[in-house]
């Protein structure tokens, strides 16, 4: 079995490529444009793998996406490819909506060109909106996006849908809450606070602290995604939450006391505009329908985490620094040509 990953570079996505190595037998085929979090450092212990191929390139990219997937012939397409961070979104939405609507948008044309038999779109909570307590959204919940870049999700879900009820297309869709664990940007909440505090630097909380998020593990993540992949319904949507709702405020405390880091680095800043107040999802379809469960609880999850970023200074200091970025073309310089040629 072969399948094409896109954005197999970034946090989620190599998580689920280094699964699929570590359990399967399959080809995994990575796509990835390595923007701002695209990181191929993720990914060292596969770069000579003979099951793994990695090719430079943007979902966007109509030409270079249809000679792939022709060339690759994939059993699957697993779609993670996005510009994925809200306040970027809030800041400059253009490259969210071009990437994540119209580079879904690509990868579908090219799925039902060549009648590709599975496409599963990763997606996110946040296309349900807020959520008073003590409502956790169900995959029959109204999508009201609040920010451009869960906007541009819930759009691409329901093209992403549109493609299952106009061509048959074999879409699933998935929707996950907030995910966390090694190798994560250091700009979303828990490893800017964990990064933060191992370098006593403040930790900057926006508005109250009360935004509500359900945590989940990523590894947890992406066994509900092969899941998915290997039992879920063509046409289907299904949640993938962690069961563990907290205030963010909570959750940088319990950092700063898992890394012995006083309360005194704690910095209330402005809310960032249109901030969602709680987010919550209800896993049970998944949970039904394939035995799945989220395993790691979010104490033992925090407690790893802190200790892979404590123990991985070095990659925290590449990614801020930005010399991950030379990863590539130490070890991928000069293949451009051969990764665009087909394979003997």
């Amino acid at each position: 079995m072969t399948v094409l990953v896109t954005g197999g570079a970034g946090f989620i996505g190599s998580a689920f490529v280094r699964m699929l190595a570590a359990q399967t037998d399959w080809r995994v085929v990575n796509l990835d444009k390595l923007t701002y979090a695209g990181n191929l450092e993720n990914l060292t212990a596969l770069a000579e793998n003979p099951l793994y191929r990695f090719v430079h390139g943007d979902i966007c990219d109509e030409r270079l996406v249809l000679a792939l997937v022709s060339e690759e012939k994939p059993d699957a397409i697993v779609h993670f490819a996005a510009e994925s961070h809200v306040d970027r979104s809030i800041l400059s939405p253009e490259p969210v909506v071009h990437t994540n609507l119209h580079g879904t948008f690509v990868l579908l044309e090219a799925a039902r060109r060549l009648r590709i038999p599975r496409f599963v779109h990763v997606s996110t909570d946040e296309v349900y909106g807020s959520l008073e307590a003590p409502l956790e959204a169900t995959e029959q919940f109204p999508l009201v996006p609040s920010s451009p870049y869960s906007a541009s999700k819930a759009g691409s879900d329901l093209l992403v849908r549109s493609y299952f009820v106009t061509y048959k297309l074999p879409v699933l869709i998935t929707r996950a809450s907030n995910n966390y664990g090694p190798y994560q940007f250091p700009e979303k909440l828990i490893p800017l606070m964990i990064a933060n505090a191992l370098d006593n630097k403040p930790l900057p909380v926006y508005g109250d602290g009360q935004q509500v998020r359900d945590w989940l593990y990523v590894e947890d993540h992406c066994r509900g995604i092969l899941a998915v992949l290997r039992q879920g319904r063509d046409g289907e949507i299904y949640n993938i939450g962690g069961n563990r709702s907290l205030p963010n405020l909570e959750v940088v405390r319990r950092v700063l006391e898992l890394t012995g880091k006083p309360a005194s680095l704690l910095q209330f800043v402005t809310d960032r505009p249109g901030h969602d107040r709680r987010y919550a999802l209800s896993s049970e379809k998944l949970m039904q329908e394939t035995g799945w469960r989220p395993l790691v609880d979010f104490e033992s999850g925090l407690t790893q985490t802190i200790d892979w970023y404590r123990d991985h200074a070095l990659w925290v200091a590449h990614v801020r620094s930005g010399e991950y970025r030379s990863y590539y073309e130490r070890n991928y310089g000069g293949r451009e040509l051969a990764a665009s040629e087909p394979r003997p």
